[in-house]
């Protein structure tokens, strides 16, 4: 997923740096899309070069006396990103959160502790949706910028309330359980 996320930021964004596009990602939110961190993302920077995907411009801009590597797309590197778009556009895949594994069982597990564990998800999910948040209503603030991407945060932010909901009212039914 990583290759398709760094072809499309630089048909998006001709001549970019890698420090650009890693910053786009961070700055949109892609980690909802795919786990990523600076190490890998400059490997998959490296395959797409080294595969023909990519090319480096020669409008490389020094910075504080380094060069800095500019990118764009090659005629190949088109044909990939079409590739991945029709293999990851097409693909659909069950809802699968790792908590959904721990709470099989439940029933085995001491209550206090599987109380810590909702109440862990509850504020992981409502980090979640602060994040989700604050990126909506820098969209708001950019006139024409809700896009694609802003359409899927908002999708992802329902999703979130939904699971919210759902892990309160387990929280709730456990409690209940336990006088």
């Amino acid at each position: 997923m990583i290759p398709l996320l760094i072809l499309g930021l630089l048909i998006q964004n001709p001549g970019a740096h890698g420090y650009e596009l890693l910053s786009l990602m961070e700055k949109r939110h892609y980690k909802y899309i795919v786990n990523f961190t600076k190490g890998s993302f400059y490997y998959n920077l490296q395959q797409l070069e080294e595969k023909g995907w990519i090319e480096e411009t020669h409008e490389g801009r020094p910075n504080n006396g380094r060069e800095i590597h500019t990118f764009k797309v090659t005629s190949s590197g088109i044909e990939e990103f079409d590739k991945l778009m029709a293999k990851y556009g097409t693909k659909s895949e069950y809802v699968n959160l790792p908590v959904y594994g721990a709470l099989l069982f439940a029933d085995v597990y001491d209550k206090n502790k599987l109380l810590e564990l909702i109440q862990s998800q509850i504020d992981q999910t409502e980090a979640r949706i602060a994040l989700l948040d604050e990126y909506l209503a820098t969209l708001k603030e950019l006139p024409g910028e809700i896009d694609y991407f802003g359409r899927m945060n908002e999708n992802s932010r329902s999703h979130h309330l939904v699971n919210l909901k759902w892990f309160k009212e387990l929280k709730a039914d456990i409690e209940e359980g336990s006088d």
